[in-house]
């Protein structure tokens, strides 16, 4: 596996743990209503997005380099 392939998929992974993790967050805020769980979840889908974003970029910006 190339580095570039490695890193797609390395991002996609964290993207998919990150929305993973918001969602638990969001489940025990409405079982607790702890506000940090709320934040947390906040944060992690921001974090998710971000993610994204940058995973969209990456692969524009290394679209003609070889190496799958």
């Amino acid at each position: 596996m190339s580095l570039k392939a490695f890193h797609i998929l390395f991002i996609a992974v964290s993207a998919i743990l990150a929305l993973g993790f918001g969602l638990w967050a969001f489940s025990e805020y409405r079982k607790s209503g702890d506000i940090m769980l709320l934040i947390a979840g906040l944060g992690a889908f921001g974090g998710a997005a971000g993610l994204v974003v940058y995973g969209r970029w990456f692969l524009r910006k290394l679209n003609g380099v070889n190496g799958w």
